[in-house]
């Protein structure tokens, strides 16, 4: 309930599995959702945060590409709860950033068209069909859950990691 520090590399908790969240851990899901949206949101070009970047090992992410110029599909503010990606297909490379990284970017293939399952912070399922770009940042949000960076995920540290030439794009 309140704009947390994001966690930096090489911070240990980025690199560990969290845990899921249960129907009992309703205060931990409205504390830590709470905190996801006002983090995101005190960062004005932030798509998407996960719980621990925020030194909550639990599985939560919010992704939100509205109106980003890069968006070409778009499903609102996803405040998504123990995610799993279901779906799957095609795969096209594309520059990422990291709050928890921040002075580089990198080359990174993901898929283009994805569908993942999760709850509401109100345990309603729910299940999202995602491409392009918000896809590509559901993924890398999701990749937190499991301890992965987007660094993890590049075929080439020499080729394909770049300082950043500008935190703001």
């Amino acid at each position: 309930m309140a704009v947390r520090e994001v966690l930096r590399y090489p911070h240990p908790s980025l690199k560990q599995k969290a845990r899921e969240l249960g129907t009992d851990d309703g205060d931990v899901i409205a504390e830590v959702a709470a905190d996801l949206i006002d983090t995101m949101e005190s960062f004005g070009h932030c798509v998407g945060i996960a719980a621990p970047q925020l030194d909550h090992l639990v599985r939560m992410i919010v992704v939100d590409v509205t109106g980003h110029k890069k968006a070409t599909t778009q499903n609102g503010r996803l405040l998504l709860v123990n995610p799993v990606v279901v779906e799957a297909e095609g795969a096209e490379v594309g520059r990422e950033g990291c709050l928890s990284i921040p002075h580089l970017t990198a080359n990174v293939r993901r898929a283009t068209r994805i569908r993942v399952e999760a709850r509401t912070p109100a345990s309603e399922d729910v299940s999202v069909e995602s491409e392009a770009f918000e896809a590509r940042c559901l993924l890398h949000e999701i990749d937190h859950l499991d301890g992965l960076l987007f660094l993890d995920r590049v075929d080439s540290l020499a080729s394909d990691v770049f300082r950043r030439k500008n935190y703001g794009d």
